[in-house]
């Protein structure tokens, strides 16, 4: 089975030697490391990394643009930024630039590992002290700034959930789209339950809401204009 390629970015001399000996330890894990001095970009290019660990503190660059910058030269590598506790305004400034993943650094090991084979499958990650929250603040974040179109793309929603999300927004209850859609009733609530997180999102109302505001729902078909009654009982 092919290795995971790793280029780590960390300018502090025993995290970079530590990280890149435990996670070359691993047999589904090749790790390059770099100071981050400059010469990141050109390991990428040689190593064509699949995840990028990035130290969002880097005294030598500025951890952002070099996200960026990596995103532009290699879109195809998954960047997972590294901290003790990044701050909302920094997770949205990142989550924008393309990151793929959050990983703070007293994390387990386990949680390590995890994080790198989920981006490298094209996952999003963040730890769990982070999810709700700061979610939620990124999603309030990008439809006061206009940036909910780019936060979607990010999310990815599947067709069968875009079905729900505009089911919803038209007042369906979970019963009355498990009919419209011709599936189970748990499999409505999972579906629901999936939405939820991907936007941070905390009800249903909070979900029709942002579908109404973000053009999410399907225009829906004209009904016939209804038959004017006609009065027996009017007298002459």
């Amino acid at each position: 089975m092919p290795r995971i390629r790793v280029l780590l970015i960390e300018d502090n001399r025993l995290l970079r030697e530590g990280i890149t000996a435990m996670l070359n330890e691993q047999p589904d894990i090749k790790t390059v490391s770099s100071a981050g001095n400059g010469d990141a970009l050109e390991k990428a290019k040689r190593i064509k990394p699949q995840v990028v660990l990035l130290d969002l503190g880097l005294r030598s660059q500025n951890s952002l643009r070099m996200a960026e910058a990596i995103k532009t030269e290699y879109p195809q590598a998954e960047i997972v930024v590294m901290d003790l506790m990044p701050v909302q305004s920094e997770i949205v400034e990142y989550v924008e630039a393309g990151v793929s993943g959050f990983i703070l650094k007293d994390a387990t090991l386990e949680d390590f590992l995890h994080t790198i084979r989920s981006v490298a499958e094209g996952k999003k990650v963040l730890p769990p002290p982070l999810t709700h929250s700061l979610f939620s603040q990124i999603v309030e974040y990008a439809v006061k700034n206009g940036k909910a179109e780019r936060l979607l793309k990010a999310v990815k929603l599947t067709r069968r959930e875009h079905e729900v999300v505009d089911l919803i927004a038209r007042g369906m209850s979970n019963k009355e789209i498990a009919r419209e859609l011709n599936i189970a009733l748990h499999t409505v609530k999972s579906h629901v339950h999936n939405t939820l997180e991907k936007l941070a999102l905390h009800s249903r109302l909070e979900l029709a809401s942002f579908a109404l505001t973000e053009g999410m729902v399907r225009a829906a078909k004209p009904r016939a204009p209804a038959k004017p009654k006609t009065n027996l009982n009017t007298k002459d």
